[in-house]
């Protein structure tokens, strides 16, 4: 019997797979996902979303850094629908200026093209702490710009927080455990990680980035959380993003074999990014201070997940097994 979030996610790739062959002429962009975001507004005409009206007693301005990126802007989406006023800092190296279009000339909006690793001052009631490249391609492109954006950012925002007296949430990863030796993993898991691998750069600096989180706690006592997101998909991925899901609908649309890398029976729990994003306002709004992972309970195997795709494209799986994947010394958990 197969179980609902294996039926879920089962139907979004099968939506995805379907709008991605579409052609959008008037409407391009650069992933398929975010043409398929633009197909959906007529025309790329902006449209904004129903907007909640608080009373100004429970009305909050948040900073979101990273608002620009895939999971920012969902929380973007959410936090401006629920009456808040929202300030979205992104230096667009990996973050879309047409993933938070449609919020910009909304009165509770405001869009800043400013980088984490510098300074900036503006009053706020929350911090939601998301910048950083977050896929291999990414990170592992400039690891020394992953690194300032989770240290020197992360103490930037710290600061912020400090001087405007504002929670803060810092988004860490699953990658902070490595190559666990302990599945599932428990927050107490203190993680299997290599400090010289190739993803260092990502898993290293998020590390340091919950030192520096809870040393601002318990020293200085700032209302802080840190959320250990788990494999997250929907609306907005990048198709060359490096991670499992899109690596295999890449190959899939390409009518490449799908290529599974070591044995396929790893495993991998699946989030939809509206479930995430429910869960890091959450956590914000909780008392609970100590490292929370955010994911889905229900894991596939990468066997699965490349079977899934198989039966909606008709593609071939590859039947050789790679030991490791070119970009990293094996799978993690957040790949």
């Amino acid at each position: 019997m197969v179980s609902q979030d294996k039926k879920d996610l089962a139907t979004w790739i099968v939506f995805l797979i379907y709008f991605s062959s579409l052609n959008c002429q008037t409407c391009p962009g650069d992933s398929f996902v975010n043409t398929l975001a633009k197909a959906d507004q007529n025309g790329c005409v902006r449209k904004w979303l129903p907007v909640k009206q608080l009373h100004w007693t429970k009305k909050k301005r948040i900073l979101i850094t990273g608002g620009a990126g895939f999971v920012g802007s969902h929380l973007v989406d959410k936090l401006m629908q629920d009456g808040h006023e929202v300030i979205a800092l992104d230096n667009f190296v990996t973050g879309k200026r047409h993933n938070i279009e449609q919020w910009i000339g909304h009165s509770n909006f405001e869009l800043l093209h400013h980088d984490v690793t510098n300074p900036i001052y503006v009053e706020v009631d929350e911090i939601y702490h998301l910048a950083s490249p977050a896929s291999p391609q990414h990170y592992m492109h400039n690891p020394i710009r992953t690194i300032k954006a989770n240290t020197l950012g992360t103490l930037n925002m710290l600061g912020l927080a400090r001087r405007t007296n504002s929670k803060f949430l810092f988004a860490s990863t699953s990658e902070v455990y490595g190559d666990p030796e302990v599945h599932p993993q428990p927050e107490s898991y203190w993680g299997n990680v290599n400090p010289i691998g190739p993803r260092a750069c990502y898993d290293e600096s998020k590390r340091l980035g919950e030192t520096m989180t809870y040393a601002y706690f318990r020293h200085l006592n700032l209302p802080v959380k840190v959320a250990r997101i788990f494999n997250t998909y929907g609306p907005r991925m990048q198709i060359n993003d490096g991670r499992v899901v899109t690596n295999f609908i890449a190959q899939a649309l390409n009518n490449e074999s799908i290529t599974v890398y070591g044995s396929g029976e790893q495993t991998r729990s699946f989030q939809y990014i509206s479930d995430l994003v429910n869960g890091l306002i959450a956590l914000m709004e909780s008392n609970y201070t100590m490292p929370v992972n955010l994911g889905n309970p229900v894991e596939f195997t990468v066997n699965e997940l490349a079977l899934l795709i198989k039966n909606f494209t008709k593609v071939s799986i590859c039947d050789s097994i790679v030991e490791s994947s070119p970009c990293s010394s094996g799978l993690s958990a957040n790949a």
